[in-house]
């Protein structure tokens, strides 16, 4: 497994028990969200002074992870 990966924790009783960055409550969404709303890397680190680097590249890798599946022809 992916180094970056161990970056991503999941608690069922931390934020409804969606993936998170190293057991804070900073979710892989709210990661998302900002690059979608155009955010650089450098902006969220200004934002959140709690992520490093490595987080947000483990949150789009995670995201990647979850939709990069093959696709059988019938």
């Amino acid at each position: 497994m992916n180094s970056k990966h161990n970056r991503i924790t999941i608690n069922s009783k931390q934020c409804g028990g969606r993936p998170c960055i190293r057991g804070m409550r900073i979710r892989v969404t709210d990661i998302l969200d900002l690059l979608a709303a155009g955010l650089g890397f450098d902006q969220i680190l200004t934002e959140m002074p709690d992520l490093e680097r490595d987080d947000i590249i483990a949150a789009v890798l995670y995201a990647k992870q979850g939709i990069d599946h093959p696709v059988i022809a019938a």
